[in-house]
């Protein structure tokens, strides 16, 4: 399983971005696989942000709800991430992640790169 993540970049205080993740390879199915935003910033650890599993159910960090939003495309084996009111302590590189049939944070076993996110204050 590959993952690409893009829609990263650098934004002002209360801007929004959305960031794209195309997973691809055969073993693949958006109807078998939870997909998962995590995010590290400097000097942390990194962190779930949002969730979505195989049964459509949500999940977010307390500290995004009501700002992130977690969507996919199943027939584009596309995972999205809308963020609004964008804070500097959103700042972090941001990975796409993806388990079969398993939503624990600490079970992913599929990664991309990263996109870098920094919001400005």
């Amino acid at each position: 399983v590959r993952l690409l993540e893009s829609g990263g970049g650098a934004v002002q205080a209360g801007q929004s971005l959305r960031l794209s993740c195309a997973a691809s390879g055969r073993s693949y199915s958006s109807y078998s696989y939870c997909m998962a935003w995590f995010r590290r910033a400097p000097g942390k650890e990194r962190e779930v942000v949002a969730s979505i599993d195989v049964d459509g159910t949500l999940g977010y960090a307390d500290s995004v709800k009501g700002r992130f939003t977690i969507s996919k495309d199943n027939a584009k084996n596309t995972v999205y991430l809308q963020m609004n009111s964008l804070k500097p302590e959103d700042t972090a590189m941001y990975y796409c992640a993806a388990e079969e049939w398993n939503c624990a944070p600490s079970d992913f076993e599929y990664w991309g790169q990263g996109t870098q996110v920094t919001v400005s204050s």
